[in-house]
């Protein structure tokens, strides 16, 4: 090849380049270039957001596919999201213009049209889903070899959202399997823009497979960012008397007194909501949250702000419940409209579309991860201009006056996010289960619906040798089978042939049972003839509910058709939704301990910020916070403060909750995972903060010890059809680790957790 890879693509994406004004190939297109070109290995890009990803994935993948047409589909784009693969269909789409090879998108928001199309002249590339591909490997098992004869690419993006999840064992299942029907190993490329482990990362793609992956190292300029951290505190009580009657129009506000409480503006708006509009007033800007309710509430807000000023509507929400015609209408509005725009959205608007130019990132709250900080951080600065995020952090004051109820949380873990980044530019690395049995059930499931009857040795022979089950042994697989024979999910005829039983049927020809992860049957929600989103519980008939970043009252219900019909009205409410949480690594914690023992003025820190680390830091002191991690609260309560995450807290948590119990007589164990643990002792006793931790741990030998008799914790979506005792052995290894807690507790010194 050439020494310029330009040169070696097909002429009409050398002509699609000239076109696009590209004065050269970026770094990471040059690279992957040389590995398809050059090669016969698995490739992985791991490169900074708007590194052009995507395009050095496909420009040699459909330069092979051109100059030696496949007879099937040449090449499968499994994403994470809808939205972007419906980012991506548009781009490929463009690209492909002159390639004569068709570009399909298939996944529930698709037409059935398009989707006959594909299965009339399945060629080109196919985009999908790993639910749509589940549908397909089952319900299409028989026209499989048709699809897929001569597949030679599989791309999979945003690997980082797949690796150590149930949705990422799910892909390669299915990837092992399709290339069990097919014959052949297709090659795979892997795109991530936020790795912390390049090895496990590797690991993970090739998995199933003989080819080795190659993982070229891009040499690129680091991307100026701006950063922003504020602080604010909040009373909730306040906020939700002054959100009825503050928001109208300037002209018809009644005069305010002159003496208001500190916690509302003069114009009556609690500074947090203030800050925020003012900090995405007249800007494309993007909020995310944490959870659906909180995009909901925000553009709510702002939305009543805006009308009080009497400026234009500009709110747009994006989540997992929104319908899919408001959803693109927001990634349309955010990508083409020359006129500001502001969308508040969760994870849905965090990995990989492109959205255009972007001229702030809102963050409020913190992320769980240092991972989604940079992957929503990359957000912005796509058009040469820097990454820009501010980060808005609140807090209740007065609610609780406890010691670690005056611990910043939200603002320290903001700053070590941050801070881990700009020093280390480090990542967390992902974790893989070792017993993923709720993935075994879908599995077990999927293959006996898509073969129909298998004697047990060939259903073990084809699910067990599955890549995500190698730990899982064949007496794990047995006691599960038996299991679900016993509860009707597999029937076992008279040739002892398994098939799907009466109960397990109800289970797998449900459209839901396609994916692994939690999801709820939420209620549609209907604007007369326009579908709003869904809600998972409806209020009664008359009662109002936030959706859409409006508010709604409840006309009719429809129970058979799970259906709400709804009308617009004014005012702001909350609807919870569930989800929202998020397991948060060691390192953070550790570092947002470092936080406080600095005396570091960090130059993003916004006036309240400063003020409220400056408490914080006096506070720690004060204290003795950062020299024991158990404290006394009074009486016989006391508050421990491990520095670990949410792993190794759990663990410990459950060390005092049944070591502690007996040793110590300890009780009322509570707290907030993972920044402290509250508990009570014996009336009169007394503790020795030496050797507490280290004698509660010490006698842990075993997990088993940390769990109750009875008890096995369904954590995820089939675990309720997994036998107890399989339950407990997940949990013990998945969810605990004695050896970190045992490992992070100095023995040696003063029974301080470092």
């Amino acid at each position: 090849m050439s020494g310029n890879p330009f040169y070696r693509l097909a002429p009409f994406i050398q002509e699609y380049i000239y076109n696009h004004q590209w004065t050269e190939l970026r770094a990471v297109q040059v690279e992957a270039c040389q590995v398809v070109f050059e090669s016969d290995a698995h490739l992985l890009l791991a490169a900074g957001t708007a590194s052009g990803k995507t395009e050095a994935a496909f420009l040699p993948v459909i330069t092979l596919l051109h100059e030696n047409p496949p007879s099937s589909i040449g090449a499968l784009y499994i994403g994470p999201l809808k939205a972007l693969i419906n980012d991506q269909f548009m781009r490929l789409s463009d690209l492909l213009a002159e390639a004569h090879l068709p570009a399909w998108h298939w996944h529930g928001d698709v037409s059935q049209s398009h989707k006959n199309k594909m299965l009339k002249n399945p060629r080109g590339i196919l985009q999908i889903t790993p639910e749509s591909l589940e549908s397909m490997l089952i319900n299409r098992s028989t026209g499989i070899l048709r699809l897929f004869a001569d597949l030679r690419f599989i791309v999979i993006d945003e690997v980082h959202a797949f690796m150590g999840t149930d949705r990422g064992g799910q892909i390669l299942c299915q990837l092992e399997r399709l290339t069990r029907m097919i014959g052949h190993q297709p090659r795979r490329i892997g795109l991530s823009a936020t790795l912390g482990d390049y090895a496990k990362a590797e690991k993970w793609l090739s998995s199933g497979t003989e080819r080795a992956v190659i993982t070229p190292i891009v040499q690129g300029g680091q991307q100026k960012i701006r950063l922003a951290v504020e602080h604010f505190y909040q009373d909730e009580v306040q906020e939700e008397k002054e959100a009825a009657n503050l928001y109208e129009p300037e002209g018809q506000r009644e005069h305010q007194p002159e003496q208001q409480s500190d916690k509302v503006s003069k114009q009556g708006i609690p500074p947090f909501d203030q800050y925020i509009f003012e900090q995405s007033k007249n800007k494309k800007c993007l909020i995310f949250t944490n959870n659906r309710e909180q995009a909901e509430y925000t553009v709510a807000t702002l939305r009543q702000l805006a009308e009080s000023k009497r400026m234009p509507d500009v709110y747009h929400v994006h989540h997992g419940s929104i319908s899919a015609p408001l959803r693109e209408a927001a990634e349309k509005a955010m990508k083409e409209s020359p006129e500001p725009c502001v969308t508040a959205a969760t994870i849905t608007l965090e990995l990989g579309i492109d959205l255009g130019y972007l001229e702030r990132i809102i963050q409020l709250e913190t992320p769980f991860s240092v991972s989604s900080f940079v992957q929503r951080l990359g957000r912005s600065g796509r058009r040469g201009t820097p990454s820009e995020m501010w980060f808005v952090c609140k807090e209740d004051q007065g609610a609780n006056d406890l010691l670690p109820n005056r611990i910043p949380w939200s603002l320290l873990q903001a700053i070590a996010i941050i801070q881990l980044y700009l020093e280390e530019r480090w990542i967390e690395p992902v974790s893989s289960k070792d017993y993923p049995f709720s993935l075994l059930y879908h599995q077990t499931m999927s293959t006996l619906a898509a073969m129909g009857e298998l004697i047990p040795s060939a259903l073990a022979q084809r699910v067990l040798t599955l890549s995500p089950f190698k730990n899982i042994s064949s007496e794990d697989f047995r006691q599960l089978l038996l299991y679900l024979i016993e509860i009707d999910h597999i029937e076992q005829t008279e040739e002892r042939g398994l098939l799907v039983g009466l109960t397990g049927e109800q289970v797998v020809r449900n459209f839901r049972f396609y994916s692994v992860f939690p999801d709820n049957e939420e209620f549609a929600v209907r604007d007369e003839s326009k579908e709003v989103g869904s809600i998972l519980s409806p209020p009664p008939q008359g009662e109002r509910f936030a959706l859409a970043g409006r508010t709604w009252e409840v006309m009719e219900i429809d129970l058979k058709r799970k259906t709400v019909y709804a009308k617009q009205v004014k005012g702001k409410v909350r609807t919870v939704w569930n989800g929202g949480g998020g397991s948060i690594h060691s390192k953070i914690l550790q570092r947002m301990k470092r936080v406080l023992e600095e005396d570091i003025t960090y130059s993003y820190l916004q006036p309240g910020a400063v003020k409220r680390l400056c408490e914080a830091r006096d506070l720690a002191r004060e204290t003795g916070i950062l020299k024991t991690n158990i404290l006394p609260l009074g009486g016989n309560s006391y508050c421990l403060v491990p520095w670990l995450g949410t792993v190794a807290y759990r663990t410990l948590e459950r060390c005092l909750r049944y070591g502690g119990a007996e040793m110590f007589e300890i009780r009322n164990v509570g707290g907030l995972s993972p920044y402290f643990i509250t508990f009570s002792t014996k009336s009169g006793s007394k503790i020795d903060h030496n050797s507490l931790l280290k004698r509660i741990i010490a006698g842990a030998s075993d997990t088993e010890q940390l769990m109750q008799e009875d008890e096995a914790p369904q954590l995820e979506k089939y675990d309720e059809f997994i036998p107890p005792s399989l339950l407990r052995k997940a949990f013990r290894h998945d969810h605990l680790d004695l050896h970190e807690v045992k490992f992070a507790l100095d023995f040696e010194k003063t029974g301080q957790i470092v």
